[in-house]
């Protein structure tokens, strides 16, 4: 066994590298991806339902938008596909995550576009149109929180944050947390146990 989890910062576990495929809104995507980073074998489930159900980006889509927990970079890849116009910031604590992020990013044509970079390395000036995220559940309550805290009060005036939460991890506790802490917040999509949530002002 290893003590690695996703949320490393160094994974010391094999990459043992391997390709991702899955299908959003009529396009195939085949991903890098590699040991030690989340759902490293598949699409996650919870980040199926967000890009199934939740708004997605589009063409005329511009500015800067935000990846929080990218991963091997599901969710920035096709953000940077069907958003052309706009920046997607992919963050990650895991170097070997952001790694892939890159390598998955200039497969598609849009390494100029997506930018994967640790938390502290996004400039403190960026605000963002669009939050996208399977927030990482199992770093802990409190751990969770901050990173919301973190990262949400940056969403443009007029922006909307998506978020994916698995029911029994907690996602309807999440909505009530979000509410108290002044957020408007839809239940957007239920399916297959997880709830997308959209987070504005």
């Amino acid at each position: 066994m290893t003590g690695d989890h996703y949320f490393t910062s160094e994974p010391t576990v094999a990459a043992q590298p391997r390709e991702v495929e899955f299908s959003v809104a009529g396009r195939d995507y085949t991903l890098a991806s590699a040991g030690g980073v989340f759902s490293a074998d598949r699409l996650d489930p919870g980040t199926a339902v967000l890009l199934r159900k939740a708004e997605l980006p589009t063409a005329t889509t511009g500015g800067d938008l935000l990846d929080v927990g990218s991963g091997f970079g599901p969710i920035s890849c096709v953000l940077a596909t069907t958003a052309p116009a706009a920046t997607v910031w992919a963050v990650d604590v895991n170097a070997r995550a952001r790694a892939l992020t890159t390598e998955n990013a200039r497969r598609l044509g849009a390494a100029d576009r997506v930018r994967a970079v640790a938390p502290d390395e996004v400039p403190a000036e960026v605000t963002f149109a669009q939050i996208w995220s399977n927030p990482p559940i199992r770093i802990g309550k409190a751990e969770l929180h901050e990173l919301l805290r973190r990262w949400l009060p940056r969403l443009a005036p007029d922006g909307a944050a998506w978020l994916v939460v698995a029911r029994h991890l907690g996602g309807d506790s999440l909505h009530r947390w979000l509410v108290d802490e002044g957020w408007q917040v839809e239940r957007h999509a239920s399916q297959k146990g997880y709830r997308v949530l959209r987070v504005t002002r």
